[in-house]
């Protein structure tokens, strides 16, 4: 799990059936170490006049460095993720890690909430709070949840990661994991990774998974018949997005190990690789990161950096690359879908692939949801929920 501190049960309990809590916290070398190494950096040379179409500038990247280096206060980070319950168990051979936040309402739906490359467990905290306890988020306690948010194998501290988990996988994994936790009859939701396992999740088991909620889908859709202006606009920004920024998968899909070598030693290089996604996904017409706080960034930089699990999150793309299409299952499970600006799905793609029964279009926000726009997608998934509950 990387450089870390563990304090809890021996590790003997891990190897059955039972979740167990996990408290942890990143020794005091560790951030310094981190913080050394930034004050160090060794700054590459770049193309004379380039912005962003050759990837990351040193312009934007400089001033986060400066800030991570002397600004930044992990602990405050790491205070919220150990206040929301870690937790841990072994699902088919696989140490997982998550987060559990019950509710304290009688009537709260368990919620499988699945994060996304790049991304963790720490994207989702600032929709822990109104989900669970929606009455002090100025909400209505009826449509509160008890949330789970595991980390996908290979991030954050689903490590060590053994081979083969692909979506399939993780999808089986998710599904004994809410057994274990006693949850018969449950949401499954999620971004990017997410709204690719959740769907899986409720073909496994659509006699207890009440209704599937997806956004940040960035696979370009193939669309049937004729689009509207704004379908069209959506799926042509899309397929330039794909074909500009497609390099970081090929990597990842191919060679993980390699290009962990090199950011889980320099924390600069771990830093651009996430930058440039969040540039490229975050909604364009607010640039550079759309509303996404730069502060939420270097969260998602130190998680990685201190769980040592550049490689190890990457590697989900090999996995799935090795895999192979798989052929679509479209369950009888409700599903919705909350569209962000710079989601590219389609209506008419989604209804060929679910049993869609809620579709809500967002004036703002972005693939990164989750951070700058949790209120909406907040508000989304308990109007989602709130048709399906019963």
């Amino acid at each position: 799990m990387g450089d870390e501190d563990t304090a809890g049960p021996g590790r003997a309990g891990l190897a059955g059936t039972v979740v167990e809590p996990l408290d942890v916290r990143v020794p005091q070398r560790v951030l310094d170490d981190l913080r050394d190494r930034l004050r160090r950096t060794r700054w590459s040379e770049q193309v004379l006049g380039s912005g962003w179409e050759r990837g990351v500038p040193l312009d934007a990247l400089r001033p986060l460095v400066q800030r991570w280096a002397d600004a930044y206060d992990w602990r405050a980070t790491e205070d919220r993720v150990r206040a929301a319950g870690e937790w841990t168990t072994v699902v088919d051979g696989q140490r997982l890690h998550l987060l559990h936040v019950r509710s304290a309402e009688p009537g709260a739906l368990p919620l499988l909430l699945t994060h996304g490359w790049p991304g963790g467990v720490v994207d989702l905290l600032p929709v822990l709070g109104p989900l669970t306890d929606p009455a002090r988020h100025g909400g209505d306690p009826a449509d509160a949840f008890h949330v789970v948010a595991p980390s996908v194998p290979g991030a954050g501290r689903s490590t060590p990661l053994t081979p083969g988990w692909d979506h399939q996988r993780v999808a089986r994994a998710w599904v004994e994991l809410m057994t274990r936790l006693g949850y018969d009859r449950f949401g499954a939701a999620g971004g990017d990774t997410g709204s690719v396992v959740s769907p899986l999740v409720g073909a496994l088991a659509p006699d207890r998974v009440v209704g599937v909620h997806l956004h940040g889908n960035l696979d370009v859709p193939d669309p049937v018949g004729p689009l509207g202006a704004a379908e069209a606009e959506r799926l042509a920004w899309a397929r330039r997005r794909a074909a500009a920024d497609g390099g970081y998968a090929a990597l990842q899909a191919t060679r993980p190990h390699t290009l962990g070598h090199a950011l889980s030693d320099s924390p600069v290089g771990q830093l651009a690789w996430i930058l440039d996604k969040v540039h490229d996904w975050s909604d364009p017409a607010r640039p550079p990161f759309g509303d996404v706080d730069p502060g939420d960034v270097l969260d998602l930089a130190t998680w990685t950096w201190v769980t040592g699990t550049s490689a190890t999150a990457a590697n989900l793309y090999l996995e799935n690359r090795r895999a192979g299409a798989h052929p679509p299952v479209r369950s009888a499970v409700p599903t919705g879908v909350a569209l962000f600006p710079t989601d590219p799905m389609l209506r008419s793609v989604a209804e060929r692939r679910h049993t869609l029964v809620h579709w809500t279009e967002h004036p703002r926000g972005s693939h990164f949801a989750t951070l700058d726009a949790p209120d909406l997608l907040v508000t989304d998934l308990r109007a989602f929920y709130r048709s399906v509950r019963d």
